[in-house]
């Protein structure tokens, strides 16, 4: 286990929070995702800033236990020891898994619980969002002016198809090109959305602190944005929504670990 001190902007009681990043060991001897542990805490969730979209509301607070987050969104080197989806020649190894349902990703999560004994599993919409926020209320993790030079996202171009800034990729980008948010987690903003196990509902009612049992006839809920999607979809507090065998090449999958 690996330990390195980082402050944490926003709480000041936890100005000396340690990052604790977990690696389990698969069967055959490699390790797994990295996975850094989140302190428990109390956020405000939804359209804090205000000018969201309705299904950013009700703001309120919500309370989350302590849990591990992917350090990373899942890559193809990861899932490919799970199965081979189709990575639409953007290529494979440290890029974010692309072309992946709900079911996917869920079958992923208990096949990795299988392989290491613990418990992974998609993280619910409020473990996101916290995870994502890491103590800021601001619309980005960085502030509430989007920029390249912090994510991946949008199709603004301006050099040979290259966005601006540190934003070298049309499409996907490897996982942890850009700076990490103040919890040590890396493309929380762009890159691909992100699977929850949440089912989604038009405004908040309590099922974005729950994992649905529901394995069919429900929509799921997404988060972060990604490559392709304007500044205003990767704040923090945007959702998306999909069906449950829905694939696309700009979703992938961030776990948690309880």
């Amino acid at each position: 286990m690996l330990i390195a001190a980082i402050g944490l902007v926003g709480y000041p009681h936890w100005q000396q929070w340690t990052l604790d990043i977990i690696r389990d060991r698969l069967q055959d001897g490699t390790l797994g995702p990295e996975m850094v542990v989140i302190p428990a805490g109390r956020f405000q969730m939804g359209d804090i800033q205000g000018g969201g979209y309705s299904d950013e509301q009700p703001v309120h607070w919500v309370s989350v236990k302590r849990f591990a987050m992917g350090r990373y969104e899942i890559t193809f080197a990861e899932y490919d020891k799970f199965a081979e989806p189709n990575d639409r020649g953007w290529g494979r190894g440290n890029r974010p898994v692309i072309n992946v349902s709900w079911h996917d990703a869920t079958a992923y999560a208990e096949w990795l619980s299988q392989q290491t004994g613990q418990h992974y599993r998609l993280p619910t919409e409020a473990e996101w969002e916290y995870a994502a926020r890491a103590g800021t209320t601001t619309k980005y993790w960085w502030g509430n002016t989007a920029s390249h030079e912090y994510a991946n996202y949008g199709k603004d171009v301006c050099c040979s198809g290259l966005a601006k800034g540190k934003d070298r990729w049309e499409y996907t980008s490897p996982v942890g090109s850009f700076a990490p948010n103040q919890f040590g987690l890396y493309d929380t903003v762009g890159n691909v959305w992100e699977w929850t196990c949440s089912e989604y509902e038009e405004n908040y009612n309590g099922k974005e602190t729950q994992c649905t049992s529901q394995k069919s006839g429900s929509l799921w809920a997404l988060r972060g944005g990604a490559w392709d999607n304007e500044p205003w979809l990767v704040r923090a507090a945007s959702r998306f929504r999909s069906s449950h065998d829905s694939r696309g090449d700009s979703v992938g999958l961030r776990l948690a670990r309880l």
